[in-house]
């Protein structure tokens, strides 16, 4: 079956980035600081219109550095633009299903190639449109819910998500941006608490995929909205990361310490599939 293979797949790649950051199957050696990012194909969905949705993530293979990876020689997709809507921004451990890049109906059996280097080191994600690779539902929420009885069989849909305001803003170092977006969902899967096994274990949804560093887990499954930096280097600071969900719209404020060209990304997340928002922030000196 077509889903049994991207299921295989995506637990190989996983398994090859945890690898990756260790060292080797038997040393476990948990680095801090100081390691690079690896770049991670997830798999491929087709589109109604005949063009093809490449699906990528990534693993920071550090426990506690989120590193800073401008596009260009080392953060670049190839064949065609270099700049395919990668993040440059990277939180710590394993990011799946982090961002999409779409390619044309007559892409044919070319690789869609993503080099990370940093720290010295550089790693390649060879984008496939092989058979094995294709994505479905049932096999992101799979990935992302640990209790696989959750969800299955229920139509979900992904939830929608619509910025207020303009998609580019100006701020001064310091100063605290007001961001709300507007958020709808299908009620799938059906919110439900969080159980426990016997052994008192939580069973909970796997955090979404590039806020798992920053959001603490939920008490239920259900619909929720995560600010999160995606782009531009410094740091960023939401209030609060993950806003309350009130008639339908949710409000934060953003704060930068440095100035510079900022793209802040909003997820609406119902626990299996997500949407996004982008806001470009250009972020100036505090006048003297």
């Amino acid at each position: 079956m077509v889903t049994s293979n991207v299921r295989k797949c995506l637990v190989v790649l996983a398994a090859a980035a945890e690898l990756a950051a260790t060292g080797s199957a038997g040393t476990q050696i948990q680095y801090a600081t100081g390691q690079n990012a690896v770049p991670v194909y997830e798999g491929w969905k087709k589109n109604p219109d005949g063009s093809t949705t490449m699906v990528f993530g990534y693993m920071n293979r550090n426990y506690e550095e989120e590193l800073d990876i401008p596009v260009g020689e080392g953060n670049r997709f190839e064949p065609g633009d270099a700049d395919r809507g990668q993040p440059t921004h990277f939180f710590t451990r394993r990011q799946m299903f982090v961002f999409e890049v779409i390619v044309p109906p007559d892409w044919g059996n070319k690789d869609l190639v993503w080099t990370l280097t940093a720290h010295g080191r550089t790693d390649k994600a060879y984008g496939s449109l092989m058979a094995g690779y294709e994505l479905s539902d049932i096999v992101i929420r799979e990935n992302r819910i640990q209790d696989m009885g959750q969800g299955g069989g229920e139509p979900n849909k992904p939830p929608t998500i619509a910025l207020a305001g303009p998609a580019r803003r100006s701020i001064a170092v310091g100063d605290r941006l007001t961001l709300a977006v507007s958020v709808s969902d299908d009620g799938f899967p059906t919110p439900r608490p969080r159980r426990t096994g016997s052994g008192g274990a939580q069973r909970l949804p796997k955090p979404n995929p590039v806020t798992q560093a920053v959001v603490k887990p939920r008490p239920e499954i259900g619909l929720s909205v995560t600010w999160i930096q995606y782009r531009g280097a410094g740091t960023v600071t939401f209030d609060p990361a993950s806003p309350p969900i009130n008639a339908g719209s949710a409000t934060t404020t953003a704060t930068f310490t440095r100035p510079g060209t900022f793209v802040v990304r909003a997820y609406a997340d119902d626990s299996v599939l997500t949407a996004a928002t982008d806001v470009t922030v250009v972020v100036s000196d505090r006048p003297r």
